[in-house]
């Protein structure tokens, strides 16, 4: 259990300063951040990268380095926590992807880096037996028994 633990506290610090980083980068420069131009969000409601760099700071950037804090503090909510905002990793690559009407290397790193989040997450709640993982370990108990009868 110690090694999804830490797995998963390396991929929240990885994710969390990376995109706090380039979402401070969007907000300094929207017009051009990290050598982007504004011709990539052609197929998107924006017109440059002030919101997604702030959503990019604020929401994954900041939620994940919240959620590597919550592991490190060993809060009862780390399970929950580390869930959102891996799934929040996963929507943002999904959204990126449609907006941008493009897919690249680190679009797939991202979105996989996610859902070994939400993968390992899901661990964690069903380690301390959490809600909804409380319910399928009774049920699959239950069944076990009545197969032993």
């Amino acid at each position: 259990m110690k090694t999804v633990y830490r797995l998963l506290f390396g991929l929240h610090l990885f994710v969390g300063i990376g995109a706090v980083f380039g979402g401070l980068a969007a907000i300094l420069d929207p017009k051009t951040p990290l050598g982007i131009t504004t011709d990539a969000l052609k197929n998107s409601p924006f017109t440059d990268f002030l919101i997604p760099g702030m959503i990019l700071f604020s929401v994954i950037g900041l939620g994940n380095i919240i959620s590597a804090v919550t592991l490190w503090l060993k809060s009862g909510f780390q399970g929950y926590i580390s869930s959102v905002f891996g799934m929040a990793l996963v929507i943002w690559i999904v959204v990126q992807c449609i907006m941008l009407n493009s897919v690249v290397f680190l679009h797939v790193l991202y979105f996989l880096i996610g859902l070994v989040e939400v993968a390992l997450s899901t661990v964690i709640l069903f380690e301390q037996r959490l809600f909804p993982m409380n319910f399928i370990h009774e049920y699959f108990t239950h069944v076990k028994r009545d197969l032993k009868n």
